[in-house]
C-alpha cells in the first residue's frame, strides 16, 4: 500500500514575477471577484472593472498591487488561462439588425451581443443557449455570441439539465471539427491491423453492463488450460487506436475528461458514433481491444499475466440482472463459466478487504423517468455480486497494469503515469470520528496505516445492523481523503493496493485513454516522457469533480421535483448531517434529503450545534438531534430553482420527552412510505 502522504504542491508567487498569481476567480452576486490562490491564506480581491473579460468559475493570472496595512489584497486580471464556460443559457432581447443576451446565471456577467448573422432562427424573448466567439478582448468591446440552440420553455426538465452540464463547464454538442473526425472514422477492421494482434476472437467472451447502457467498455473471456488453470481475459475497448494525440477530436475528450451521468441523459465524453458503435464491445461484432490475460488458478492466485493488443467477438451480452439471476439459481446462459468467474472475483474480494482495502458499502439511488423525464419513483440499487463480479476483475486489471508501468524507467526516473492515488486520512479528519466512534465502543490502532485501515473494517463490521452502522459509515467516509490522477505513485489507501489506475473505461474517462497511450508505448519499446502528464492528470481529476457536482445537482433536482407530489405529507427520515443552522434529513423511503432549519424549531427550544457530537442540542429540554437518528419529518416546500428541500421535523408520540420539553404539537401522523459505481 502507499503509505506516504501525498505532498500537495502550491501555488506561489512566480519567482519572476513576484507579484502574479494563478488562481481560480469567483464571482459573488454583487459583481465583485475574488481570485482563489492555492497556498495563500486570503483570497485576492477584483474589482468588476479589472475582470479583463474574466467570468465566474475561470482560471486566472492575476496581478496584485502593493499590500496595504489592515486592507485586502487587490488585483487585476491579465489573462485567462482556462474558460470555465463558453455556453450559457439566457433570453434574447432583439433591436435592428442585433440582439443582447441576458444570461440566466445567479452570477454578475455582461450582457452579450448578438449579431443578427448570429440568430439562427431565434426571436425576441427566445430562451436559448448561445457559443461566445469572441470575449472582446482585443477591441475593448462586449463579448459576441452565437444562438447554438432554441430552448423549448414548456420541457423544464430539459432546460434545467442542459444548464446544470453547461454551469459545470460541460458543453452541450461536440465541435463541428471533432464530429467530422469521428464520421470519417471506418467500423472496417483492416487485415492488416488484425496481424499486428493476439486473435481472442475463438474463446468464449461476453459483457455484464447495465440493462440500458449502449457504450460497453469491457469484456471477461475464459477458457480452462491444458495445465489445469484458466486463461481470463479482461478486454478494454482500445479508444486509443481510434483517438489519436493532437486531433480535434483528442481535444475535445481531453477538453471534458468525462462522460457525465444525468438522471435522464448521458453527456458523453465521445461522440456517439465512437462511444456507442465504434469502440462499444457488441455482441457478435468483432472489436478492437487493449487486454490484460490472467493465467489462473480457481482460488484466484495469479501465474502469470500478458498485457497487449487483441481482437475479440463477443458472444453474449448480459445485464447485471441477468448474471445476479444465474448466480442465485446456479443455471442460465454460460452458467458454469459465470459461476466460475464469481467465485474467483468473490476469492479476490476477500484477500483484497484481508490486506487492508476498507469495506464501505455503496448503495445508488436512481428515478424512475416518464418520457418527459418526469420522476415516478425511487430505485434503490444494492451493490450485488453481480456488480461485484465485474469489479474485482477491473479492479485487478488496474492493478497490472499500473504494477508494470511503476517499474519502467526513463534516464533512472520514472515514465510519467496518471495513476490513481488516495492518500491516507487526515489526523485532522480522523481524530474527531475516532473520539465520536469511541463513544459505540470501537476502538481504533493509529500505529501505522494498515492497523487504522484494519480498525475501520472492525467496526464497520462490529456496527453492522446496529443503529449506529448509518452514521458511521457516512462520517467514515467524509473521513478519507479523495481519490485523484497524479504522476507522484503513491498507491491506493481505500483499496489497499500499492500501485493503481484507471485503464478499463476508455470511452468515459480520459485518464483511460492518457494510460493506454503510455502502456502501449512501452511494450513497444517507444517510452515517451510526457512533461504535461501532471498537468493533464490535475484537469482530469478537475473535471470528475465538475461531474460529480453535476450529477448531484441533477439528482437532486429531480428529488425536489418528485417530492413536490407530497406536499404536506410525513415520513420517516434519518438525520443525514447538522450544522448550527439546523440539520438535513433523508427520507427512507426515497433517499431524498431536505432542511429542517433552526427557525422552524425555535417553537419547541433553543437549539446549539455539538461539533465533536455531531448534533444539536435543545438548551432547556435537552432534546438531541443527531447525524443517524430516526425522525419524522413533514415536507413542506420543494423549490425547483433553487433544487432545495425544506422539511419540518414532527414530534411523535415515539419521542420520549423530558420533563421540561416542550408539549407535543398536534398534527395528522400519515402512513409511512417504506422502501424495501468503483474505483474500477
Amino acid at each position: 500500500m502507499g503509505r506516504k502522504h501525498h505532498n500537495k504542491k502550491t501555488h506561489k508567487n512566480n519567482p519572476h514575477r513576484p507579484n502574479e498569481y494563478k488562481g481560480v476567480i469567483e464571482v459573488t452576486r454583487s459583481g465583485m471577484g475574488f481570485v482563489v490562490v492555492e497556498g495563500l491564506e486570503t483570497d485576492i480581491l477584483v474589482r468588476p472593472s479589472d475582470f479583463n473579460t474574466a467570468l465566474h468559475g475561470d482560471t486566472v493570472r492575476v496581478q496584485v498591487g502593493e499590500p496595504r496595512p489592515g486592507k485586502r489584497v487587490q488585483g487585476t486580471v491579465i489573462d485567462v488561462v482556462e474558460r470555465k464556460q463558453e455556453e450559457f443559457i439566457g433570453k434574447l432581447q432583439m433591436n435592428k439588425g442585433f440582439a443582447f443576451f441576458v444570461a440566466d446565471s445567479k452570477k454578475s456577467m455582461p450582457d452579450i451581443y448578438i449579431p443578427q448573422s448570429g440568430f439562427n432562427g431565434a426571436q425576441d424573448g427566445n430562451r436559448v443557449v448561445i457559443k461566445i466567439i469572441d470575449w472582446g478582448k482585443e477591441s475593448g468591446k462586449r463579448p459576441v455570441g452565437s444562438v447554438v440552440t432554441i430552448l423549448d420553455e414548456e420541457n423544464a426538465n430539459d432546460v434545467a439539465m442542459k444548464e446544470i452540464l453547461l454551469e459545470n463547464g460541460f458543453p452541450l454538442e461536440f465541435p463541428e471539427n471533432a464530429m467530422e473526425e469521428a464520421s470519417r472514422i471506418t467500423d472496417l477492421i483492416p487485415e492488416t491491423e488484425i496481424k499486428k494482434r493476439k486473435d481472442y476472437r475463438e474463446i468464449l467472451t461476453f459483457t455484464i453492463d447495465p440493462y440500458d447502457a449502449k457504450d460497453f467498455d469491457d469484456a471477461l473471456s475464459i477458457r480452462l488450460l491444458k495445465n489445469g488453470n484458466y486463461e481470463i481475459g479482461v478486454h478494454i475497448a482500445d479508444v486509443s487506436h481510434y483517438v489519436e494525440p493532437d486531433t480535434a477530436l483528442d481535444e475535445a475528450a481531453y477538453s471534458k475528461a468525462t462522460s457525465v451521468y444525468l438522471p435522464d441523459r448521458v453527456s458523453p465524453m465521445l461522440p456517439e458514433h465512437i462511444s456507442n458503435v465504434l469502440c462499444s464491445l457488441r455482441p457478435h461484432e468483432d472489436k478492437l481491444t487493449f487486454s490484460v490475460m490472467f493465467q489462473m488458478t480457481a482460488k484466484g492466485t495469479v501465474k502469470q499475466h500478458w498485457l497487449g493488443k487483441t481482437i475479440i467477438h463477443s458472444n453474449h451480452r448480459f445485464a447485471y440482472e441477468e448474471v445476479q439471476e444465474i448466480i442465485e439459481k446456479g443455471e442460465g446462459v454460460y452458467s458454469e463459466e459465470i459461476l466460475l468467474l464469481n467465485t474467483i472475483a468473490q476469492r479476490l474480494r476477500k484477500k483484497r478487504f484481508d490486506k487492508g482495502a476498507i469495506n464501505f458499502s455503496s448503495q445508488e439511488v436512481r428515478f424512475k423517468l416518464d418520457e418527459t423525464g418526469k420522476p415516478l419513483g425511487v430505485v434503490i440499487k444494492e451493490s450485488t455480486e453481480a456488480h461485484q463480479l465485474i469489479e474485482e476483475f477491473m479492479l485487478l486489471a488496474n492493478k497490472f497494469v499500473a504494477q508494470d508501468i511503476s517499474k519502467v524507467k526513463v534516464k533512472d526516473k520514472p515514465v510519467p503515469f496518471p495513476y490513481r492515488v488516495h492518500d491516507l486520512p487526515s489526523e485532522e479528519k480522523l481524530m474527531p470520528f475516532m473520539a465520536f466512534a469511541r463513544k459505540f465502543g470501537h476502538k481504533f490502532d493509529t500505529s501505522t496505516p494498515e492497523h487504522i485501515a484494519e480498525s475501520f473494517n472492525i467496526m464497520l463490521k462490529d456496527a453492522e445492523g446496529k443503529p449506529e452502522q448509518h452514521v458511521l459509515e457516512q462520517l467514515g467516509i467524509r473521513t478519507m481523503a479523495k481519490a485523484v490522477y497524479s504522476t507522484e505513485n503513491i498507491g491506493h489507501y481505500g483499496l489497499g493496493f500499492e500501485n493503481y489506475c484507471h485503464f478499463t473505461s476508455p470511452i468515459r474517462r480520459y485518464p483511460d485513454i492518457l494510460a493506454h497511450r503510455v502502456l502501449q508505448n512501452v511494450l513497444t519499446d517507444k517510452v515517451k516522457v510526457d512533461k504535461m502528464m501532471e498537468r493533464k492528470c490535475k484537469h482530469s481529476s478537475e473535471r470528475e469533480r465538475a461531474a460529480m457536482d453535476a450529477e448531484r445537482a441533477a439528482n437532486k433536482y429531480k428529488q425536489v421535483e418528485y417530492m413536490r407530489n407530497f406536499l404536506g405529507e410525513e415520513f420517516e427520515g434519518v438525520i443525514s448531517g447538522v450544522a448550527s443552522f439546523g440539520f438535513w434529513v433523508e427520507t427512507v423511503a426515497h433517499k431524498c434529503e431536505g432542511m429542517v432549519s433552526i427557525t422552524s424549531l425555535a417553537e419547541y427550544d433553543e437549539f446549539r450545534l455539538v461539533e465533536s457530537d455531531y448534533m444539536l442540542v435543545g438548551a432547556r429540554s435537552g432534546r438531541k438531534f443527531r447525524i443517524g437518528d430516526k425522525v419524522t419529518i413533514k415536507v413542506v416546500a420543494a423549490n425547483l430553482d433553487k433544487r432545495q428541500l425544506d422539511y419540518d421535523w414532527v414530534l411523535t408520540p415515539m419521542v420520549e420527552e423530558t420533563d421540561n420539553a416542550a408539549p407535543e404539537a398536534p398534527h395528522k401522523h400519515t402512513v409511512k412510505r417504506k422502501k424495501k459505481k468503483t474505483e474500477g
